[in-house]
């Protein structure tokens, strides 16, 4: 089995290197492509008004100079002999969990492979406390990782699905189990802004990541991590609104 590791915190990102030894459990046939720099945010976006670098670090490691789609694009089009039969984008450091999925370059990587019919899953560590970013434990993800995948590899996966998988912000042995969970939803009109003043006396704003509020009422991936549970959540690419068609199509009659 072939498998492309990619992620959006860079090729040097320490949760590649979990993603790598959780990813040998499966198959010796790996290979990386991941942004040179890291790309959180970056969503779905493809680089257009600039080249695109691609640089080699190893045999089957490579980087490239633009965001998650790029590297995913790079690998397939560029790099690989054939196509792979999964992509793992992440381990991310940081939730995507909720509609944050939208903005999150993890989740895009693996939206990429899911556009090419390649079976995708994005994997993230939750993580609780802030100043951590050079420091988020990624132990539950370490020690559950292949746990979550092997069931996954004998899914059928229906065209232009992908799965968001999430890890608790626990150690390995306080994770209370698996849920397959449905995507929720935050309230983010109470979503932090920091201002300041940079040295030259021009204002600057900052869009906070924590503080925002959200109030889980059913069984969503919000709820699944707040519980301690490792939150699998499968999302569909056509965000068609099926129950909204008629009725706009009987606003434009023929």
């Amino acid at each position: 089995m072939r498998i492309l590791l990619t992620n959006d915190d860079g090729i040097h990102a320490p949760g590649l290197v979990v993603l790598e030894a959780i990813a040998r459990k499966l198959s010796d046939d790996i290979w990386i492509c991941a942004p040179s720099e890291e790309q959180s945010g970056a969503g779905h976006s493809l680089t257009l008004t600039r080249p695109v670098r691609l640089r080699e670090h190893d045999s089957r490691r490579f980087s490239v100079s633009g965001t998650p789609t790029d590297a995913v694009t790079m690998a397939l089009r560029k790099l690989l002999p054939a196509p792979p039969d999964l992509i793992l984008s992440g381990v991310n450091r940081g939730a995507n969990l909720g509609d944050d999925v939208t903005y999150s370059g993890t989740v895009a990587a693996a939206m990429e492979g899911a556009l090419a019919g390649i079976r995708s899953i994005a994997l993230s560590q939750v993580y609780a406390a802030e100043g951590m970013a050079d420091r988020v434990p990624f132990d539950a993800a370490a020690h559950w990782g292949e746990q979550v995948l092997r069931p996954l590899l004998g899914v059928p996966f229906a065209p232009r699905t992908l799965v968001n998988v999430n890890f608790p912000p626990l150690t390995a042995d306080k994770v209370s189990g698996i849920r397959v969970v449905r995507q929720g939803f935050h309230d983010y009109a109470r979503g932090s802004l920091v201002e300041g003043t940079d040295p030259r006396g021009y204002a600057y704003y900052w869009f906070g990541l924590h503080g925002i509020e959200h109030t889980p009422g059913h069984a969503t991936d919000l709820e699944a991590i707040a519980d301690g549970f490792i939150a699998v959540t499968p999302l569909q690419l056509d965000l068609t609104h099926q129950a909204s068609l008629d009725a706009m199509r009987a606003r434009y009659p023929s």
